[in-house]
Formats: structure tokens, sequence, C-alpha cells
């Protein structure tokens, strides 16, 4: 019979997998970054979300980082941008790649209408861009709408008669863009997934795509699938465990049906346990789970943290707040105290002063929003402000 674990069992064992119960040291951002990836959407969360997690992160620990090449920046799960070890690149690459044409139209949605036009399969159309990608973003940086247009440009010709008609025409995705251009942007979520693409840092508001190759000075290291897939698996169940196959689907981008090739192979691996229903973890990690306590502490999570990108939501916020916490565009930051998500925060910026508005799901003691206000203060110089004021509002 499956064990039966309890909600502040899973709670608790999450935070300390996210690394949320205590910060840590200067030296081990990577490793923090390693756990389960860091999503950079909107762009200077993922600074936020290191700072919830580990001590003197300042407003160049990323771009140090980046500029070293010891951290990268790519499409990764959902086809969002993540950051991620290098040396780990291969886990949140190669293991997140769809791996049939199935899986694949699921994982970049919109794209099924416009290959079905051209008469492709979606594998066929990405083999093209990553030929026409390798040579139009040799020795450059494109933002996407520089490339799209350059690398559709070098495939037209090669395509039949009918397929250019349809390559070349207006599609249904933005006021005058080919469809062939369109594609382009599509396939190159999944060039990221291949390690042929990454991104190198801003440019004012472009995000441009370099040849991965080019910018670390090497490939990523290559590694077999499906040792990939079995280790991005392992660390989506470190951080999120127990879960289900379908909660594995959404986090990753494809639907339930298509995780067997990931799920399979840790059979050997997995422990069921009563949650709610029939769930799964690591079988090592029980004992963490059994020991696992509610930290103390304020923790200013920033939209889209890790932490918050679980499926299972009822579990950390009462469905009655979801349409506040969770929002299909603008998402709000999130208020973390002694392990409990109680509200919600969004930003203000004038000039170097920053504004924080804090809105909870209930009353706090002055204690805990005197917490707060510290908190605050140690994010303001990550967003460039000089000063930080905060108002408090309840639900």
């Amino acid at each position: 019979m499956a064990e039966v674990v309890e909600r502040a069992d899973v709670v608790s064992y999450r935070l300390a997998s996210h690394g949320l119960s205590l910060r840590a040291a200067p030296d081990q951002l990577l490793a923090v970054v390693g756990r389960c990836g860091i999503q950079n959407t909107p762009p200077g969360s993922a600074l936020l979300a290191l700072h919830a997690r580990a001590a003197k992160v300042g407003p160049d620990s990323i771009d140090r980082a980046i500029e070293s090449r010891s951290l990268l920046l790519t499409w990764s799960m959902r086809g969002a941008p993540y950051y991620m070890p290098t040396s780990d690149a291969w886990v949140f690459t190669t293991g997140v790649l769809p791996t049939t044409d199935h899986a694949a139209r699921h994982f970049v949605p919109g794209v099924e209408q416009a290959v079905d036009w051209l008469g492709m399969s979606l594998g066929e159309a990405t083999d093209r861009v990553a030929d026409a990608t390798s040579t139009v973003l040799r020795g450059r940086e494109l933002a996407i709408n520089e490339l799209g247009a350059e690398v559709a440009k070098v495939i037209a010709p090669t395509l039949t008669r009918e397929q250019r008609e349809v390559w070349t025409s207006e599609g249904p995705y933005a006021k005058g863009q080919p469809i062939g251009e369109a594609v382009v942007h599509f396939c190159v979520r999944l060039l990221a997934l291949r390690g042929l693409v990454c991104f190198a840092p801003r440019s004012g508001n472009k995000a441009p795509f370099v040849l991965t190759n080019e910018w670390l000075g090497h490939p990523i290291d290559v590694m077999d699938p499906a040792r990939a897939r079995a280790e991005l698996l392992r660390r989506y169940l470190h951080a999120y465990g127990p879960s289900t196959r379908g909660d594995f689907a959404a986090w990753l981008g494809v639907q339930t049906g298509d995780v067997d090739p990931w799920w399979s192979l840790l059979d050997g691996e997995l422990a069921e346990v009563d949650y709610g229903g029939t769930r799964w973890m690591l079988t090592s990690e029980l004992d963490s789970l059994r020991a696992a306590s509610m930290p103390a502490g304020v923790r200013i999570l920033p939209p889209r943290d890790p932490y918050t990108q679980l499926r299972d939501r009822e579990t950390i916020v009462a469905k009655k707040y979801h349409r506040d916490v969770w929002k299909s565009a603008g998402d709000p930051g999130t208020l973390l105290v002694d392990g409990e998500v109680v509200g919600i925060w969004r930003p203000r910026k004038s000039g170097r002063d920053l504004h924080l508005t804090f809105a909870t799901f209930g009353g706090l003691p002055n204690e805990t929003r005197d917490a707060l206000d510290v908190e605050a203060a140690s994010i303001a110089p990550l967003r460039g402000a000089a000063s930080v004021s905060t108002e408090f509002a309840t639900y």
C-alpha cells in the first residue's frame, strides 16, 4: 500500500529542494541554478529568484557568470528562456527535446497549421531551418525577427513552387509576417534544444541569438538523449515531487501521452505515494520528505519563480487566489512567509526609486511586515534602485 504523505511534508520538502529554506553560499550559484533551471520571464526575474536562494547575489552576478561562459541562457522547458549551468546544458536542452514529431508539434504550439500547409513534417522544417541558420548566424548576433527574415530568404529557393507560394504568403501569426518567417521562429525553439543556438546578452530591448559553439568556444556536451531525459526527470522530481506524469508533461511542455520516453527510464527509481491520489517521487528522496520541516523567514519571489512553476497549485495557494497569482500575462511576484505563500507583490519604479505594493491574503503581524521591508531593501539594487518603499494591502 502506498505511503500517505501530508501537505506539510510535501511543501517542506519542496521548499528545501528549491533552496528556499536556507540561502546557499555565494560560490554555489551554479548549483542553485542547476536544480531545475531558472526561467527569465520577464527579463530580470531570474536574478530575483537567485537572490531568494543564494547569499550575496548582486546586480552583476548573472552577467559575470554569462561572461565567463559558466552560465548559459537558451530556450528550454515550454519553449521559455532559461538560465542553466553550461556544464549541465545537456540536461535542459537534449533532455527537453521531444522525441516524436507529434510531441514536438505540441511543444511548439501554432506550428502545426503552417507545416501542414507546406506539406512537411516538423522535423523536416526544423532540419531546413538548422542548415540555413548555421550559415546565416555564423559570426553574427541576430534578434529573432532579423534571424527569421534572413533564414526564410535562404530557404525559399530550395522549396517547390507550391511550397514557395505558401512560404512567402502572409500568415495568421503577425501582421505582415510571411508564413516562412513564422516557421523559422517556431523552429528556432527546437534548434535551442538541439544545442545549435543560444542567447547572447541583451542589447537594449533585443535578446540576440548566436551559434552556441561560437559563443562558448565549443559545442554543448554531447550526451546520450536517454541519459539526458532521465536526468531531467530526476531533477524535476527532486524539485516538484511527489508528482504525476500529467504535471511533469505540463512543466515540460508536451502532452501527458508523450512523456513515456522520460518516465519509463526511471521505473526502478520511483516510489509510489498517496498525496490526494497516486503520485511518484524518487525512492532515494523518501527520507528527505519525511524529515523536512517548514522554514522560518521571508522571501520575495519573482513572477514565474521556479517554486511557483509547480502544477498542483492548490498545494501552495488556495484555489480562490489562483487567478491573482497565475495570469496568462503580467504575473505578479509572490510573498513567502515561514514557508507559506501569503500574498502577491508588484513593483513600480520611478527613476531610481522603487515602490513595492504587497497584497496579502490576510493580515500580517508587524514583525513580518518589518521583515518584508528588510527583504525589499535587499532587492532594490537588483532592480537598479537606490531607494525602496512599500505599502501593504489585504484581499
